[in-house]
């Protein structure tokens, strides 16, 4: 069952991380647009800035369960090196509980968010619901719970190793 999970939880993770590529490549092609037609053409394009925007929110949201799964989000470093391995076993599950209920506080808070937000239209592109923005919190929060949990049954700490 735990190499099962471990084994979902490396494909959710690798996609939430492909996204978050593809939205950098986003945001980073737009943003060559935006100077291109601005500077050079002297037309700016006005979608550009508010799909740059977005799409930085979501790379963020869509990145962050990396970097949990890496273990490099929340680290207690000091008391871990400390620790025998009974002490971080516990350290790790105090922490994946600390994290997993912040997530879960994205997730409820996101959700409502998104749901206000979609009466909202973009400034730029006005058929589209600000709810496709803001459901970056909820969907990046899931796939965090995911990777915390993967985290937590099969720890990486790699910036612990290298550093001693």
């Amino acid at each position: 069952m735990r190499s099962l999970y471990l084994s979902i939880e490396k494909w959710t993770t690798a996609f939430s991380m492909l996204v978050a590529c593809l939205m950098l490549a986003l945001a980073a092609c737009l943003g060559m647009l935006q100077i291109f037609t601005r500077f050079v053409l002297e037309t700016p394009i006005e979608w550009t800035e508010v799909i740059i925007r977005f799409s930085l929110i979501w790379m963020v949201f869509m990145g962050i369960p990396m970097a949990f799964r890496q273990g490099a989000m929340v680290s207690v470093d000091v008391l871990y090196r400390w620790s025998g391995p009974r002490m971080k076993k516990v350290l790790d599950t105090a922490v994946a509980l600390a994290a997993l209920t912040l997530v879960c506080i994205i997730i409820w808070w996101g959700w409502d968010y998104a749901n206000r937000g979609k009466v909202q239209s973009m400034i730029g592109l006005e058929d589209v619901s600000m709810f496709w923005a803001y459901m970056a919190l909820p969907v990046g929060a899931c796939f965090s719970v995911i990777s915390i949990i993967g985290n937590w049954l099969d720890p990486q700490r790699l910036e612990l190793e290298t550093a001693q």
